[in-house]
This record gives C-alpha cells, sequence and structure tokens, in this order.
C-alpha cells in the first residue's frame, strides 16, 4: 500500500510503543498471528533504526514469528507516527514506563480509510514487561472500525479477554472507505484503571486484574493504515 502524504502536527510529549477474536474469521486470523509469538533471538525482532526504518528510540515487537519486520512501516510526520502493517506488532519507546504509580496513555488515532466492515483492530497497550522475550505481557485497549472495542491481556503466547468485544456509542465508527478518528485514553488511578474513547469512560477494571507496570505503547493489527496523533504518556 502506498504510503499517503498526509501531515497531522503536534507535541509529542513523551513517545511510543500497540487484538483478540470472537469467532469470525478475519478475527481468528489475528489470533493465529497472536499465537506465533516471536522470541528474543528471532531476526524479525528489530530494535530502533535496523532494517525495519523506525524512528529513533522505538522498538518493534512483532505477534508472528515468521513476519517480516519491514513488512510493518512506521514514518514519523513531524511527530505523528503513519504506521502501515503488514504482520501485527506493537510498537514503543522502552521511556514511557510505569513503574508502579498512577498514569494516563493517550493518543489519537486516525484508520486513513477505513472500510465499514473492516474488523481489524489498533489501540494502546500497557504493562508491557519482557517485550523482546519468550515471556513477554502486557494488556492492551483496542477498536475497530465497526464501533466496538476490546480490552485483553497477553502473557507469553496465551492470550486472554479481560472485556470481550462490546459495541460503545462513543466510539466514531466507519460508514464506508473515509478516514475516522477516535482518541484512547487509559488511566491508572490507585487500584482501579479507566478505559475512555473520546473522553467518555467505557469501563473500568480492577488493577490487580490486568497488567500495569512496564512499557506502554501502541498496537496496531495487520493490514491496516493508522496515524497516531498527540500520544503522551504521563506518570501522576
Amino acid at each position: 500500500m502506498k504510503l499517503r502524504e498526509k501531515t497531522l502536527w503536534m507535541l509529542l510529549a513523551l513517545t511510543v510503543g500497540g487484538c483478540g477474536g470472537n469467532g469470525d474469521a478475519a478475527e481468528d486470523a489475528m489470533e493465529g498471528e497472536e499465537q506465533g509469538a516471536a522470541v528474543a533471538d528471532d531476526p524479525d525482532i528489530a530494535p530502533a533504526g535496523e532494517s525495519t526504518g523506525l524512528p529513533a528510540g522505538f522498538e518493534l515487537r512483532l505477534d508472528n514469528a515468521d513476519a517480516v519486520a519491514t513488512d510493518y512501516r512506521v514514518m514519523d510526520m513531524g511527530g505523528t507516527l503513519h504506521v502501515e502493517t503488514g504482520p501485527a506488532g506493537i510498537l514503543y519507546n522502552p521511556t514511557n514506563t510505569s513503574t508502579g504509580g498512577d498514569f494516563e496513555a493517550s493518543g489519537e488515532f486516525t484508520e486513513v480509510g477505513a472500510p465499514a466492515n473492516h474488523r481489524e483492530a489498533y489501540g494502546i497497550f500497557i504493562g508491557g514487561n519482557d517485550l523482546q522475550g519468550a515471556g513477554q505481557q502486557y494488556t492492551y485497549f483496542v477498536i475497530r472500525a465497526t464501533g466496538d472495542y476490546l480490552i485483553k491481556r497477553r502473557q507469553g503466547e496465551e492470550t486472554t479477554d479481560v472485556v470481550g468485544w462490546t459495541p460503545s456509542p462513543a466510539i466514531t465508527a466507519s460508514t464506508g472507505g473515509a478516514d475516522v478518528t477516535n482518541t484512547l485514553t487509559v488511566r491508572k488511578t490507585g487500584d482501579t484503571v479507566h478505559f475512555l474513547i473520546n473522553g467518555t469512560e467505557v469501563t473500568t477494571v480492577p488493577a490487580a486484574d490486568i497488567d500495569t507496570n512496564g512499557a506502554a505503547g501502541v498496537r496496531v493489527n495487520h493490514n491496516l493504515n493508522v496515524m497516531v496523533n498527540g500520544w503522551t504518556f504521563t506518570a501522576m
């Protein structure tokens, strides 16, 4: 897919780092990618500055050990990240890490040319540990163009739903081929983690039930064209 020349300007306070299935064919295929987790010595796990051309400071972890890192393309457009996939994976900057206190991770996600029936997802992950190893773990909060969100936890090669696919009127869903923009926020305050879409809290989860301490970044599933604007990670 050819990269579109599209500029979204913003201040990137701290740089970034990014679904599960309910039974349809596309999501089953995605889950298959997740189950093929890459291991630490896989050549397709490429830190910043190597063959993927990642912006400085970023690291990439692909779901599938057989995926090709250069098929996960990232362009820094004046602070906005333009991500085109390829294989599914997470993108992050290790400096965006929670060490145990409260925090907020937030970003504006624009799916470029989102078809109404495209069921691949994108969003935020938190609590990332051992992200380049066999014991990787994190929790992710993602949406898809059909107007649903998902919260899921990954531990090694296993993934489990925290909140299964749930429709929400807070999501700006695709109407068929136009760009759609949604702001996702994950906020930890005390013993509770709050999940917001476009400023509306869609659910809360006890912090003890998910991963919170560790790296935060973005997750983009396969065959997507997504702009990430206004990313912030703030310890509170």
